[in-house]
C-alpha cells in the first residue's frame, strides 16, 4: 500500500512509501499488528524506526491487553481526539467505538466535546461514561485531574487497575493526537 496521494501531499513529513519503509522485520511487525497493511501513521513513525518499534509494542499493549472494557477505551480515546482536534485518530477510532457499543447520539456528543463545555455530563452517558470523559477533559485541557474528579472515575471504574489503566489510555493517546496534530495528518 503506498501513501494516500491528497495526505502525502497535506503533512508536514512526507509519508514513507512501501520502498522507502524499514527495517523489514520492523515493517512486518507493524503489519501483523494492523492487519497486514500500514496506516498513515506508520508512514509518520517510520521516519525513526526506534520511534516506531517502541510505539508498536506500547500501543499494541494499550489497543489489546488492557483490563478496560472496550467501550470506555474507545470512549476516552475518541474524547481525546475531539479535545485535540486530531481528526485523523477520530476517523479510526469512531467505527471502533459504535461497534464497541456506543450510540451515534453519543458519538455526536463527542464530536461536540472540544466545542461545548459540559458534554462531558451529556446524559446521553451513563455515570461511568461521564465520569472518565471528566477524567479525559481533565487531563487533556490542564493536565491537573481535581480530586473530586479523581475520586469519581475511581468509585464509577471499580479498581486501582482500571482507573490506572484508563488514566494511561487518556495519556497515550494525547500523545498520539498530538503527534498527528503537529504533523497535519489527517483521514
Amino acid at each position: 500500500m503506498t501513501p494516500h496521494p491528497e495526505t502525502a501531499m497535506t503533512t508536514r513529513l512526507p509519508l514513507l512509501t512501501d520502498a522507502q519503509v524499514g527495517p523489514p522485520d520492523l515493517v512486518a511487525a507493524i503489519r501483523q499488528r494492523r492487519g497486514g497493511d500500514l496506516i498513515d501513521l506508520d508512514r509518520l513513525l517510520l521516519h525513526s524506526p526506534a520511534f516506531a518499534l517502541g510505539w508498536n509494542e506500547f500501543m499494541g499493549r494499550v489497543r489489546t491487553a488492557l483490563s478496560v472494557p472496550p467501550l470506555l477505551k474507545e470512549l476516552a480515546m475518541c474524547g481525546v481526539a475531539a479535545l485535540n482536534g486530531a481528526d485523523f485518530e477520530m476517523h479510526h477510532h469512531a467505527p471502533l467505538y459504535l461497534a464497541a457499543g456506543a450510540t451515534e447520539a453519543q458519538l455526536a456528543a463527542l464530536h461536540r466535546l472540544g466545542a461545548e463545555p459540559g458534554v462531558a455530563a451529556d446524559p446521553v452517558f451513563d455515570a461511568t461514561q461521564q465520569a472518565v470523559l471528566a477524567l479525559v477533559v481533565e487531563m487533556t485541557r490542564q493536565v491537573q485531574v481535581s480530586e473530586a474528579t479523581f475520586a469519581c472515575a475511581r468509585a464509577a471504574l471499580g479498581s486501582d487497575q482500571a482507573m490506572f489503566e484508563t488514566i494511561g489510555v487518556i495519556a497515550a493517546y494525547n500523545m498520539v493526537s498530538r503527534i498527528l496534530v503537529a504533523s497535519n495528518l489527517h483521514p
